[in-house]
């Protein structure tokens, strides 16, 4: 054992060793006293400190206590707070190592803990759904910044682009215009959809009569063009005809100040195009009512469309053998929506290449080299901006409190990815049907002429279910929520929040139950209860204020 000693006593080393040199005839012999001083050094070195036995076995600590004697105190006494920390964090590593990842995956099959059902699991609380009514059906009369009716007796024209439910904004849009305008309207064409070359007429889905009719007292409205106008063929094809400089949420003094004239002039003009033309903050209140008009009470599917739908819904709500409630899911995940929001999602080597040629040749533009894409999917899905997978949707269901047993109407095209993308949500709900499920091919071969009629048995089913969840944004998902809102609050629209889900689903160490208790709390607020308007809101998902009153 070394012995420590100050640096005044250094000199006297030499003469403490247990053997010495003889000076006169022995080369080397044992020196008693040294043999006890010795058995003394052990006898003390046995009632030292610990750590003084340390530093003695390690000289540079031996050292550094030579210029201070309590810098081993302090080493000693961090080491022990080290080791008392790390004691105390073993338990709370040891339970995040193991707690599952949300669910246990089996190949395809995604298995969730049951979740306890909240007594709101199929509706939205009475009493917060109580102090708003529809009110749009009120007309205020003249209103004083429009118009008089004898100053213009000129017609409007327009094409409503896009699918039956952008064709559905463009419509109750033009009747606002021509209130605008005090212009009357041409029943608007529904334009040949690009994508499913469909070619629905507007008598091939509404009701054109009831629709005439209802409007009488805000816009006239005609069927076709007047008979005393010969050069048909100049509607939107001749710039003389074609009022094509609008821009996008014009205001209503806009048409007003550049379109009205050329109206007055020319008698007849067709505006093009025509998405997304008409503000919502920029317009008076009363054309926003107009609006809601349109849409809620003067746009209605023809009876044969009506009666299948209500065939379709009492079909989910007695699945069970007596009445049950049912859910209906809009499903985005179509491999047009997958391109187009250029999100990464989970697939193979192949699936990956196959869709980055893919959304080269549809969106070169977006596209460039592609050396861009990785980053920009990374921020959107961070900003909630990416469709929901159906896997992501059965977890998010699950930890809400939905059943095994829960009946599920899917409202969907064709997902991308086939039976394996699905087969996470149809395990988890096994009772997951669509119309064709639901229906013969003979009920369904009269709605098959027109892709519209589809869409429309669709829209209808999900507007009178229970429980409608959205995963993606659109205008289907945004007027079902707006008309499930108008007719009282109290159906409950689930709109999911895809930014917190997505750091959700992208945290390791997030458990089953704070994952539970995060769905939950978010989602209190987000199932279509009333929800006050801001500038530039969406009048489509949000009709509070010009179309409901307080009750």
């Amino acid at each position: 054992m070394v012995e420590l000693r100050h640096s005044s006593s250094m000199g006297n080393r030499a003469s403490s060793s247990p053997m010495t040199r003889d000076e006169d005839t022995t080369p080397l012999v044992v020196d008693n006293k040294a043999d006890d001083d010795d058995r003394g050094r052990h006898s003390r070195d046995r009632d030292r400190p610990f750590w003084l036995h340390i530093q003695a076995q390690f000289p540079y600590f031996a050292e550094e206590n030579r210029v201070s004697p309590y810098i081993g105190k302090i080493s000693l006494v961090l080491l022990s707070l080290i080791l008392l920390a790390s004691l105390v964090s073993i338990p709370s590593i040891w339970t995040r190592l193991n707690t599952p990842y949300l669910c246990k995956k089996d190949g395809i099959v995604l298995q969730c803990p049951r979740v306890k059902e909240s007594p709101s699991l199929w509706e939205n609380p009475f009493s917060a759904t109580t102090s708003w009514k529809p009110c749009a059906e009120h007309r205020d009369g003249v209103i004083s910044d429009l118009p008089s009716e004898n100053e213009t007796t000129g017609y409007i024209f327009i094409h409503a682009e896009g699918g039956l439910n952008q064709q559905r904004i463009a419509i109750c849009n033009a009747v606002a215009v021509a209130k605008i305008m005090n212009a009357t309207l041409i029943l608007p064409v529904l334009k040949q959809d690009q994508i499913w070359k469909d070619q629905t007429k507007f008598e091939d889905i509404f009701d054109v009569d009831h629709f005439i009719d209802y409007l009488k007292d805000d816009v006239p409205i005609v069927r076709d063009i007047p008979e005393w106008f010969t050069d048909k063929a100049e509607l939107f094809s001749s710039i003389r005809r074609t009022v094509k400089n609008i821009p996008k949420y014009a205001s209503a003094q806009f048409y007003i100040d550049n379109v009205l004239p050329r109206i007055k002039e020319k008698k007849i003009m067709a505006l093009k195009p025509f998405v997304d033309r008409l503000g919502y903050d920029n317009v008076p209140t009363e054309i926003n009512r107009l609006r809601c008009r349109v849409n809620y009470h003067a746009l209605k599917f023809l009876p044969d469309i009506d009666q299948m739908a209500d065939r379709l819904a009492s079909r989910m709500r007695n699945r069970t053998g007596s009445s049950n409630p049912y859910m209906a899911l809009h499903l985005r995940f179509e491999k047009g929506m997958v391109g187009l929001s250029f999100c990464d999602f989970v697939g193979t080597r192949e699936e990956k290449i196959q869709m980055a040629e893919y959304r080269k040749k549809e969106w070169p533009r977006r596209y460039k080299n592609g050396s861009h894409l990785w980053q920009l999917a990374l921020q959107k899905r961070k900003e909630g901006r990416c469709p929901l997978e159906p896997g992501e949707v059965a977890v998010i269901l699950r930890a809400m409190g939905y059943p095994k047993e829960t009946q599920i109407y899917v409202a969907s095209g064709q997902v991308y990815g086939g039976h394996n993308r699905m087969a996470p949500l149809r395990n988890m709900f096994p009772n997951l049907v669509t119309k064709e499920e639901l229906t013969t091919k003979e009920e369904l071969d009269g709605f098959r002429k027109h892709v519209t009629s589809l869409a429309a048995l669709d829209f209808l089913v999900c507007l009178k279910s229970d429980v409608f969840v959205m995963t993606h944004g659109g205008n289907f998902a945004k007027l079902i929520i707006g008309a499930r809102r108008y007719m009282g609050h109290r159906q409950k629209s689930i709109k999911p929040d895809k930014g917190l889900m997505s750091k959700s689903f992208g945290d390791p160490y997030m458990g089953w139950a704070n994952f539970v208790e995060d769905v939950i709390v978010t989602h209190q607020t987000r199932t279509g209860l009333p929800e006050e308007t801001f500038p530039n809101y969406d009048l489509w998902e949000n009709p509070l204020t010009p179309c409901m009153c307080k009750a």
